[in-house]
């Protein structure tokens, strides 16, 4: 439920750009990230970190693709994320010390510490890589293709990583038992 959860603005993204064009699919990934964290707080549960950067960075990219009229900006804003992440868990691990996908998982793996380093670099990898093919695909094929990539390729690349990370993972949980 989590993962639709988080795909929530992507989806209302690609419902709205197929019905309309690229601005008002803007528009409602900017109001569909809004509500979610309006749903959230009204719930009580807590918002993740990773939900306020994506809030602040799709408002940033949003609104300048609207107040521009420049599609180029929104094509920008997965990129962006990608690479904040990517940043963060790179600053965390080479001058915080703090290995932040340890920090987030940490109370429901256990794991030695070279599968903590390992897991966390992956994830580094990962989100540079993404933000690159996000760059590729945006400004070497159409908006249409872009945003269909966005929504099943970007979704799908993610869901192969995270089945992998758990096939790696899964080596450190059976040794525990």
């Amino acid at each position: 439920m989590k993962f639709l959860f988080d795909l929530f603005p992507v989806i209302l993204f690609f419902i709205a750009y197929k019905v309309w064009d690229i601005y008002t699919a803007t528009a409602v990934a900017i109001a569909a990230t809004f509500a979610q964290i309006g749903w959230l707080w009204f719930k009580g549960k807590r918002i993740d970190t990773m939900l306020w950067v994506s809030l602040v960075v799709i408002t940033l990219f949003g609104g300048l693709t609207l107040i521009l009229h420049d599609e180029e900006f929104i094509k920008w804003k997965p990129t962006v994320l990608y690479w904040a992440f990517a940043a963060a868990l790179l600053v965390g691990s080479l001058f915080l010390r703090k290995n932040f996908i340890r920090l987030l998982l940490g109370e429901q793996l256990d794991l030695p510490e070279v599968a903590w380093s390992k897991l966390n670099w992956s994830w580094i990898a990962f989100f540079a890589f993404m933000g690159v093919v996000n760059l590729f695909v945006a400004f070497n094929f159409s908006t249409d293709e872009w945003v269909n990539f966005k929504l099943f390729g970007a979704t799908g690349l993610m869901l192969l990583f995270v089945l992998a990370q758990g096939l790696f993972l899964s080596r450190f949980l059976e040794e525990k038992k």
